[in-house]
């Protein structure tokens, strides 16, 4: 029932349970010379504290307000917000072809940590356990306002991830309305949830993952991690809560460090992989803040990174994926056989490190 051997060997599609999207896997073009765009690897060497920070304790930030000389993490508003809470309420629809209607949010920035040269792979799990307490704390301020309805906090790791300052920070995006994404994640968990007497579809997922044990990459006592199945990109993953639970707010204090923990081991398997800083978004998908029974939701964290081959070669989304569906040429069972054989200490810290 579970053997994909012959599957795996020639181009097949892989459904995205979540969304409900596919993914075509093309196991024999990872075989083809490359020929294409090469990042340049620049691993500068960053300082404790940057005088020209924004994001450093006590510096003034772009839009004029100055930091605390924070010690551990240090939330605020963004100064550039894509989101305003102080905008008119307004519509257009004509035709049912031109619609647009105003969205209300809230963009916060959440610090990781004083130190401008860390990053969440080099910090210590207990001064991650803080920023899974931030996190948890503007989950239930922001989901309290009567205007929020879903909260994205996430983390672009990387300049090649559009991330334009190295200081360790991540953001959180609270608006009106449910974005697309965890929109169809929404309808997908409601639908299994209907239709499978009130059963978790991730809860019954990992459980199936475990059965196969392919693409598992680390289980920890209160999270899994893994390859999913239906994974985009080259080298995606997904921490998983093993205690059905929708959202961050109801994790207990063990709960919190064991996710700091698992973030972090993460974190250091990206950056071994090819011994660099490894860039990547990753993002907490959990149930809108709208009041409703959201009791078919499970907590997940996506982890989307880019890089293909090795430090240098990227992988881009382009052609058939933007006009078709999304391609992949590793599968994700090779992919997570990489990672899974990867050293749990940080490459700079080993002693073996030339």
């Amino acid at each position: 029932m579970y053997d994909l051997n012959e599957i795996k060997k020639y181009p097949h599609r892989r459904l995205n349970p979540l969304t409900g999207d596919w993914v075509l896997v093309s196991p024999q073009r990872s075989q083809r010379p490359w020929q294409g765009q090469v990042e340049k690897v620049v691993e500068e060497v960053l300082p404790r504290y940057d005088p020209q920070c924004y994001l450093c304790p006590g510096n003034l930030r772009a839009g004029g307000e100055k930091n605390s000389l924070y010690k551990e993490t240090f939330a605020f508003t963004n100064d550039f917000s894509a989101l305003s809470p102080e905008i008119p309420q307004n519509s257009v629809s004509v035709s049912g072809l031109i619609e647009a209607s105003s969205e209300k949010g809230i963009c916060r920035v959440i610090c990781f940590s004083p130190d401008h040269n860390l990053t969440l792979a080099q910090m210590k799990p207990d001064d991650i356990k803080k920023v899974v307490d931030v996190w948890v704390n503007e989950y239930n301020k922001l989901g309290s306002k009567p205007f929020i309805n879903y909260i994205q906090i996430f983390e672009n790791k990387g300049s090649i991830m559009g991330c334009s300052n190295p200081h360790p920070h991540g953001q959180i995006w609270a608006q009106e309305s449910i974005p697309d994404i965890p929109k169809r994640e929404d309808a997908m968990q409601k639908n299994y949830y209907d239709a499978n007497n009130e059963k978790s579809l991730l809860e019954e997922y990992v459980k199936l993952e475990v059965k196969m044990n392919e693409r598992v990459l680390f289980s920890t006592d209160f999270f899994i991690a893994l390859v999913p199945f239906w994974a985009t990109w080259p080298f995606e993953s997904m921490i998983i809560s093993k205690r059905r639970i929708s959202n961050i707010s109801l994790l207990t204090e063990e709960e919190k460090l064991d996710l700091a923990k698992a973030y972090k081991k993460i974190a250091v398997m990206y950056n071994n992989l090819f011994e660099v800083s490894f860039p990547y978004s990753a993002g907490i998908h959990q149930s809108p803040t709208n009041a409703l029974d959201n009791s078919h939701w499970h907590l997940h964290i996506h982890f989307f990174p880019p890089l293909l081959r090795s430090a240098t070669v990227k992988k881009f989304m382009v052609g058939y994926e933007m006009l078709a569906n999304a391609q992949r040429d590793i599968t994700p069972e090779q992919a997570a056989a990489k990672l899974r054989m990867l050293p749990d200490e940080h490459f700079k810290n080993r002693s073996d490190k030339s």
